[in-house]
């Protein structure tokens, strides 16, 4: 296997710390740099739609909520793992493309639900459709088996790391 850039800083800090342990670097340096080689690769899906990932996230999350295809802000806040205020500002841009709808929540009057339009589900199906493609093509160098694997570990790590629902 070649030398990569992980390997050339471990070896860097290992002259000059010899008395730190750096083998986490190689998990975690590679992660790091992976996970930014991604989101440069997803945004790019996101774009040719028109959109953010803040805002797919949005429309894939009332997307998935299933019909009528609507959250109140916080629920939304927890399907994509941001704070209500930047939910707000996802929902004002995607409100005035004609995305989605703030309404009166039909079982709590006092509380508001934002609601896909057709046109924002029709745009986040075609946008998740190639989202998905893409992501196969972002793991085709991994054998089926090595993704499994590759998922279980994360899944075990994850779930370590994240407090349960």
């Amino acid at each position: 296997m070649s030398e990569d850039r992980v390997d050339r800083i471990q070896a860097a800090w290992q002259t000059e710390r010899p008395d730190v342990d750096v083998s986490p670097q190689g998990v975690i340096g590679r992660l790091h740099r992976i996970a930014a080689h991604l989101t440069e690769e997803l945004v790019v899906v996101y774009g040719k739609f028109g959109l953010t990932e803040g805002e797919f996230d949005v429309l894939a999350a009332l997307r998935r909520a299933g019909t009528p295809y609507e959250r109140a802000p916080g629920e939304i806040a927890l399907h994509t793992m941001v704070t209500t205020g930047a939910v707000s500002k996802r929902v004002d841009r995607l409100e005035q493309a004609g995305l989605v709808l703030r309404m009166r929540s039909s079982t709590d009057g006092r509380g508001r639900v934002v609601q896909l339009t057709p046109a924002g589900r029709r745009l986040i199906d075609k946008a998740f459709t190639a989202h998905m493609a893409n992501e196969q093509r972002l793991l085709a160098g991994l054998s089926t088996a090595q993704t499994s694997q590759l998922e279980a570990l994360l899944k075990t790590w994850l779930t370590d790391l994240e407090p349960p629902d």
